[in-house]
């Protein structure tokens, strides 16, 4: 019964895939090789590699470095810092790129894109590894201290391969999250092969050749989750145990404690001060800053419905592909959970323009409904929801189970008695991770939502790309208020995660 479900999962995460291909087929094998071969193609595509790459590679860095001084080091106020870190993920990258755009022209290049999209998407590695470490037994690294190990080699050769798999999960979401970029990526006038795609909807509706971006998107997508899983690989980290007791001994920054103070506050600074003052800054004094105190609310209350709405279905929908991929390992089940993940690397608007075509030629009385929506929002953000529930999934000890299965337990019970409740922080997190992704949500909103439905990110799109940037603003800190609760949520979450 639990593949069945499993495999329907994926079924329905593979749609726009399967509608990506039929479309492209229309073109023929000659056409779509001129297509590919033209030089803008290649200007494209090298955008977006180095974008993937430099993405990435400076994601991880700050979220590994960051989850490190937080958690293994002496700095003053790490709870003040951890929520600092965290607060990135409550200010959307299309809302860092406004805030950047209307304060300064010089980020609209390569190394402007690199660091709003990093700015915005660290958050990603850093949740996930402090919550790692917070789950290391600290008497790991104490015996590799006593053998003579110095710090640097103690975090290379023991702290980060035992928290390589959230590492890894985070830098997934990350690169996944960049090859479908679009509205940060539009303001910096850094064109990439999703910015392409939507401009080439924009001439020719559901065209073939867009789809083929697509499907090139879809390789990438594979390229690495293929990289993951090969790096990740098959090793068991569950314990039965709670390992030693105690703090981890934090090392002594020393002379180091001014230049990390200043480190972490420049960051902070970057990353929220620069949006921030552009939106109070334009709604103070913007000349279009005049707002409709009923639009606003009524916005609020659609993007607070859906968001939830949103959040609650993906992670539903998570469980039983992690459940299958983490107990039942095998060809069958890794290909599951890895299908999941194919529709993420698409703009939103090839999901939104899949589920259109579908629902009309198979389901017309639910065409722009709110069902197409959520399903919308599902495919979209499911891998986010199945990175977040994996996580705790595979530190639940199997032995458990079995013990109750021994006990007359069956596995209904097994599962709403033992496991449930063991990965209930990561089904916590996944739902808040999720519903802060559909409130920022924008393409696939702006063509599934039903007539007459604003949210949020939609009216702030609206003005935004019109440069009324006094009009947006207030969109813009509505949606970043709105958002500070789910990223409160995930920033206790991860700190609580050892317990």
């Amino acid at each position: 019964m639990l593949l069945v479900v499993g495999v329907g999962v994926a079924a329905l995460t593979l749609v726009p895939l399967g509608y990506v291909l039929w479309t492209t087929a229309e073109l023929g094998a000659d056409e779509a090789r001129d297509f590919l071969w033209r030089p803008r193609i290649g200007e494209l595509l090298w955008n977006t590699v180095r974008l993937l790459v430099a993405g990435v590679a400076a994601s991880a860095v700050l979220g590994v470095v960051g989850a490190w001084v937080v958690e293994r080091t002496d700095v003053p106020g790490r709870g003040w810092w951890h929520g600092l870190l965290c607060a990135p993920l409550a200010v959307p990258a299309f809302v860092n790129g406004y805030g950047w755009v209307s304060t300064t022209h010089a980020v609209q290049s390569f190394p402007g894109a690199v660091m709003v999209v990093t700015l915005s998407y660290y958050p990603l590695v850093y949740l996930p590894t402090v919550a790692a470490l917070r789950r290391l037994d600290p008497a790991v690294e104490e015996v590799a201290t006593s053998l003579g190990r110095g710090g640097w080699s103690v975090f290379a050769r023991v702290t980060l391969p035992a928290v390589s798999p959230a590492v890894l999960g985070g830098a997934l979401l990350v690169g996944l999250h960049l090859l479908a970029e679009y509205g940060a990526l539009q303001l910096l006038n850094y064109p990439t092969l999703t910015t392409a795609i939507l401009q080439q909807y924009a001439t020719v509706f559901n065209g073939p050749e867009a789809t083929l971006l697509a499907l090139v998107l879809v390789s990438f997508c594979l390229l690495l989750l293929g990289l993951e899983l090969l790096l990740r690989g098959h090793r068991r980290r569950s314990r039965v145990g709670s390992g030693s007791s105690g703090d981890p001994v934090r090392i002594r920054l020393g002379r180091m404690r001014l230049p990390v103070l200043a480190g972490l506050t420049g960051l902070a600074l970057w990353a929220l001060g620069v949006p921030l003052a552009a939106l109070v800054r334009w709604l103070l004094r913007g000349t279009s800053a005049a707002v409709d105190l009923g639009e606003l609310s009524g916005a609020v209350v659609t993007t607070l419905g859906l968001a939830v709405s949103g959040g609650v279905t993906a992670t539903a929908l998570a469980v039983p592909v992690v459940w299958l991929a983490v107990r039942n390992r095998g060809l069958v089940t890794t290909a599951v959970e890895r299908s999941v993940y194919t529709a993420s690397a698409m703009p939103g608007i090839v999901i939104a323009l899949a589920l259109v075509t579908v629902s009309i030629r198979l389901v017309p009385s639910l065409y722009q409904t709110v069902v197409v929506l959520l399903v919308g929002y599902t495919i979209l953000f499911l891998p986010r929801a199945v990175v977040s529930v994996r996580s705790t999934f595979e530190l639940v000890p199997p032995g458990l189970e079995e013990v109750a299965r021994n006990l007359g337990c069956t596995g209904p019970g097994v599962a709403r008695r033992v496991t449930l409740p063991l990965v209930l922080p990561g089904l916590t997190a996944a739902t808040a991770l999720v519903s802060l992704a559909v409130a920022t949500e924008l393409t696939a909103t702006l063509l599934l939502a039903p007539l007459g439905t604003d949210t949020l990110a939609t009216r702030f799109w609206s003005d935004a790309s019109s440069i009324a940037y006094g009009a947006a603003a207030p969109y813009g800190l509505a949606l970043i208020v709105l958002s500070i609760p789910s990223t409160w949520l995930l920033g206790r979450l991860s700190i609580r995660s050892a317990s």
